[in-house]
């Protein structure tokens, strides 16, 4: 379990640590950082530092396309944790 929230831990790190490189580099006109790069870190359980990332840097909270992948994978990630969840507390 402590290896979980350490891993939760760093990955939710970086994943702010990219939503705010990410809006730096848009607002200068630099290489970005691709959206299927942003969503696999919320893939890979960085949800809440993006979330967060996203709210503080207004980035990437207009445009739709992104949001609906966004919420898609938050919704897989609640229904994979409630499988397991269930699973273990009834077995």
């Amino acid at each position: 379990m402590k290896f979980v929230f350490i891993y939760l831990l760093i990955v939710n790190y970086i994943a702010f640590s990219l939503y705010h490189l990410d809006k730096e580099r848009a607002l200068k006109g630099k290489r970005r950082i691709s959206e299927k790069n942003l969503l696999t870190i919320v893939a890979f359980g960085g949800t809440l530092g993006a979330y967060i990332g996203m709210q503080k840097y207004r980035h990437k909270t207009k445009k739709t396309s992104f949001k609906f992948w966004f919420y898609a994978i938050v919704l897989l990630q609640i229904l994979v944790f409630f499988a397991i969840y269930k699973r273990k507390f009834f077995i």
